[in-house]
């Protein structure tokens, strides 16, 4: 993560020559290939899991339907209310720092060239997905408990099921996010197609965290209050009401360390901005070594905790 950092660090560096620009490539690349070396040196063990996911795709696949309309079975507006809650809080900062405070809020809005409102969305929607799959991922051992009892069953597709299931609402939130870009003359463009990529890295990320925190809630159920603590200080740590221009330059790789960073602003750069991601070369690398040591991690720790699982719940 050290090494990361200082490649990050490196990238983001106003004042940096050529020299230190080598010196980038040459830290971007070692770390690659530590990361396949690694990969290759514990294939066996970290190939368990998405073997596993692989061969009950069909199983997840009619669990993650049927989890979707459980949720709401029973009320009388039904999945109305999984949308009306992001609706009214994209709408209350809004009304907020744009209608109320208006010029005095100029400040955290400084570069930003969209409409604000676009903007805050567009940073919005894909932050309330990593909040709802995240937080449905953390309990899905503990939800399904008479599940995690039975020997034959495989536990380890319980968060893909809740993570799947949360896709369905974000789906219809990205389709009321280009209809919104619509309306402000935002009109989908080959780059918009970029939202699939960026829709994979986040479920992928949000999936590899899941593996990690719903071992631990089995055995430590106050994870689920301390990860509500860590999301409500994430949600205005990430630039999503505020542009991250007004961070000075050489403070923004502190910031980017985040890899919700990368999502958020993706899905910004697909909507509204243009351009490709594959043009942000450190940044896309980055993320991705991220999330795959995170995924690892979290498989291991799945994979060595699992046999316990029933034993405590």
């Amino acid at each position: 993560m050290i090494a990361l950092a200082a490649v990050v660090l490196l990238h983001h560096n106003p004042l940096a020559d050529p020299a230190t620009e080598h010196l980038k490539k040459v830290c971007n690349c070692a770390i690659i290939i530590i990361v396949w070396a690694l990969f290759i040196a514990w294939y066996d063990k970290l190939m368990v899991l998405p073997v596993e996911l692989w061969n009950n795709r069909l199983l997840i696949k009619r669990l993650s339907v049927n989890d979707f309309k459980k949720r709401y079975a029973g009320s009388y507006f039904g999945i109305v209310w999984a949308l009306l809650q992001p609706v009214v809080t994209v709408l209350m900062y809004f009304f907020i720092f744009d209608i109320i405070f208006g010029a005095r809020s100029q400040a955290v809005r400084e570069g930003i060239e969209v409409p604000y409102v676009l903007f805050l969305t567009a940073g919005l929607v894909p932050w309330f997905y990593f909040q709802e799959a995240l937080s449905n991922g953390t309990t899905s051992l503990l939800e399904y408990s008479y599940l995690v009892k039975k020997v034959v069953f495989k536990i380890s597709i319980l968060p893909l099921i809740k993570i799947i299931a949360a896709t369905f609402i974000h789906v219809f939130f990205i389709i009321l996010l280009l209809i919104l870009a619509g309306v402000y003359g935002y009109y989908p463009t080959i780059y918009t197609l970029q939202i699939v990529y960026y829709l994979i890295c986040e479920f992928v990320l949000v999936l590899s965290i899941s593996y990690l925190t719903c071992s631990v809630a089995v055995f430590f159920r106050d994870i689920m209050q301390i990860i509500a603590i860590i999301l409500q200080i994430g949600q205005w740590a990430t630039p999503i009401l505020w542009n991250i221009d007004i961070v000075p330059e050489e403070f923004q790789w502190i910031v980017k360390l985040n890899p919700m960073v990368y999502i958020v602003n993706g899905y910004r750069m697909a909507i509204c901005e243009g351009g490709w991601f594959f043009e942000h070369f450190y940044s896309t690398t980055y993320f991705w070594i991220v999330t795959i040591g995170i995924f690892c991690l979290g498989s291991l720790l799945f994979k060595r905790s699992k046999t316990h699982f029933a034993d405590v719940l």
